[in-house]
């Protein structure tokens, strides 16, 4: 429980550090997406959650 806890604030500081720094690339990048089909969208973060999995998996055995 505690790395997930540790996983989920880098998350929260990567995206703040985005938003912190660049809000206009973020709000131009969510604008670029709203046309996305949300099928595209789905599978795209299906596949990021994969990679992350492979990777945690990968470093933790």
């Amino acid at each position: 429980m505690n790395d997930l806890l540790t996983a989920l604030g880098l998350v929260l500081v990567i995206e703040g550090v985005l938003y912190a720094l660049a809000p206009g690339a973020m709000k131009r990048a969510i604008q670029q997406m709203l046309p996305i089909p949300e099928t595209r969208l789905r599978t795209g973060g299906l596949i990021a959650m994969g990679l992350g999995f492979v990777i945690v998996w990968l470093l933790r055995h």
